[in-house]
């Protein structure tokens, strides 16, 4: 049986396999989240409306169209949610294990523009200190911004 399978396997080729393969394995949503930094040193936070109350705060973060990098994802919800433009350095965060959702991270910075919030999502965008962060901010977005940077 197993013979059978791999000749079959061999024949369909191409873009069959693709589809197959796509129907047998798990889609996942990618939420790509942002740790805008300025020249400064200060970190971007936003207050984000869905969130529950009293952890509202957090960095940019959104969830990845389909055919788009995640450097695309992070550029597109900054500017969207703030007006800023950004440059996506290093991945610093990946975690996997969610029944149907993958968490990027990347260190970004921000790179012009002008902050405003015009956006149904976001109540409210200001830069903070590392050493002086609001309360209500997501713990895991704490430790991003914290980590030991290269």
């Amino acid at each position: 049986m197993k013979k059978l399978i791999a000749k079959l396997w061999r024949l369909i080729r191409g873009p069959l396999q693709w589809r197959v393969l796509w129907l047998w394995h798990a889609k996942f949503m990618v939420g790509v989240t942002g740790v805008v930094r300025d020249g400064e040193g200060r970190v971007l936070l936003l207050k984000h409306r869905m969130w529950p109350e009293g952890r509202q705060w957090g960095l940019p973060t959104g969830y990845a169209n389909k055919s788009e990098t995640f450097e695309d994802t992070i550029v597109r919800e900054v500017r969207e949610e703030t007006g800023l433009s950004v440059q996506v350095h290093q991945l610093v965060h990946l975690k996997s294990g969610y029944k149907l959702r993958v968490e990027v991270a990347y260190e970004v910075e921000s790179t012009g523009g002008t902050l405003a919030v015009d956006s149904f999502e976001i109540l409210e965008a200001k830069w903070f200190s590392p050493t002086d962060l609001p309360s209500g901010l997501q713990e895991s977005h704490r430790s991003l911004i914290l980590r030991p940077q290269r």
